[in-house]
């Protein structure tokens, strides 16, 4: 007899149908429990770093020790069962969504200790002053969320997964964010290879949910506050050609940077971090540290507090912040600790946005800043109308979207010169790659090779 509750979740079924309304329930319950993830990962990443904050204020030199044992530990604790939890998460539910990949390696990726460690790990590198994200972390722990729940009520077969495992990553992005567009865009543009039109409507009802939680808990806000700047035609539009292609090149050259780390690291650090990846990610945490002295500790953390800053104007930012924080973020990430890329991308962003600016004097500095976070945003992720939408919708200006789609189309196209492959595509089939390698998938160690 068939099992009702595996068949997958588009099956067309009367209004009343008890399958239709088990469905729902699933969906509707886990983007509540997404969202309210959400709202506690931010508060405790928050927490976790005022804490670091407080340890910089006793002594900027803590970090010398901190920083790098606390990278060794990360990636001490991840590699065994948690290895699934390393790097941002976004990359692992990619992974995961595609329906033809084996139950167990999906299950592994997705499963609820994973989430769970995913969390509580990243909230741990923000205490330890890594210049990492949460919102890649939270679309996995939000995906992770709604595949647990959705097996809760019956669903369990590989297309009915991948459908929760997507819903919950939107609803992640939306809720971290407080940007429901954005969920949208990035569930199609990053999430899914393939956007099915009968999913819709179950992938926008999750998003929505998760956004309202969000909205009524923290409140209707801005993340980096509500502007009104427009960018008149003629001269100012020349700013839009500079930060394309500056951020562009830099988001490319970051992405080609990860990506060859990651996969094929040369020499001597090549072979260090083979033999010894404990003893690398805590020369990754050093190196961290003095470019935090360097700096005077602006590079540590997500970088969000120092991009609003240089939004607003302030002068308290140093010239070179741009610089030093794209290379903290390189550093953060070659750790290979848990922890995401979005905030300090559009940190990094901001920091060559302001250095443009004077270059620009017929432009309004905001105007150039924000366009240069959003090409950057679009250089790293090669995904430029997810980047459009959520520079437009951190700063509630929607006067100014037809100039950020236009960088960061251009910021997409530029980057293609340094990365060819989007970096969480391209992650991705790393995770995938790895799990086959571990597992005595025969011909992969060639592929790799």
């Amino acid at each position: 007899m068939e099992n009702r509750a595996n068949l997958p979740i588009d099956d067309h079924h009367a209004l009343l149908s008890t399958q239709h309304w088990k469905r729902r329930a699933a969906l509707w319950s886990g983007a509540i429990a997404v969202a309210l993830a959400a709202i506690i990962f931010a508060k405790g990443g928050d927490l976790c770093y005022q804490l670091f904050e407080r340890l910089l204020a006793n002594s900027r030199y803590w970090p010398l020790l901190v920083t790098p044992l606390g990278f060794a530990i990360l990636a001490w604790l991840t590699e065994g069962a948690l290895r699934a939890t390393r790097g941002s998460g976004i990359p692992q539910v990619i992974a995961a969504v595609n329906p033809e990949v084996d139950a167990p390696f999906r299950e592994r990726l997705l499963a609820l200790p994973i989430a769970a460690g995913k969390l509580v790990l990243t909230l741990f590198a923000m205490l330890v002053g890594a210049s990492i994200g949460r919102e890649g972390p939270t679309v996995h722990v939000g995906a992770g969320l709604m595949v647990w729940l959705a097996q809760r009520f019956g669903f369990r077969d590989a297309q009915s997964i991948s459908r929760f495992a997507l819903a919950g990553g939107a609803a992640g992005i939306a809720a971290a964010f407080n940007t429901p567009l954005a969920g949208v865009m990035f569930a199609i543009e990053e999430l899914a290879g393939a956007f099915e039109h009968r999913f819709s409507g179950a992938l926008l009802t999750a998003v929505m949910i998760g956004g309202v939680v969000s909205l009524g808990l923290v409140g209707d806000y801005a993340y980096f506050g509500k502007m009104t700047i427009s960018l008149p035609l003629g001269e100012s539009w020349i700013a839009v050609l500079v930060t394309g292609i500056v951020g562009g090149l830099a988001g490319g050259l970051f992405a080609r940077t990860i990506l060859s780390i990651a996969s094929n690291l040369p020499g001597i650090l090549g072979r260090f971090r083979r033999v010894s990846p404990i003893g690398f990610a805590a020369v990754c945490g050093l190196v961290l540290a003095l470019l935090g002295l360097a700096s005077h500790g602006s590079v540590f953390g997500t970088g969000y507090a120092q991009a609003r800053e240089i939004i607003s104007g302030s002068h308290a930012i140093t010239a070179w912040f741009g610089v030093d924080k794209w290379l903290a973020n390189v550093v953060s990430s070659a750790a290979g600790i848990p922890g995401g890329i979005f905030s300090p991308a559009l940190a990094v962003g901001a920091g060559l946005g302001a250095n443009l600016a004077p270059l620009l004097p017929h432009t309004d500095p905001t105007a150039v800043i924000l366009l240069g976070m959003a090409a950057y945003l679009a250089g790293v992720t090669q995904a430029p109308l997810t980047s459009a939408v959520i520079s437009m919708e951190l700063t509630d200006n929607h006067d100014f979207v037809l100039p950020i789609m236009a960088a960061c189309v251009l910021g997409r196209t530029f980057s293609t010169l340094f990365c060819k492959t989007p970096i969480y595509r391209a992650l991705a089939e790393q995770v995938s790659r790895d799990h086959a390698m571990r597992h005595g998938v025969p011909g992969v160690e060639n592929e790799a090779k």
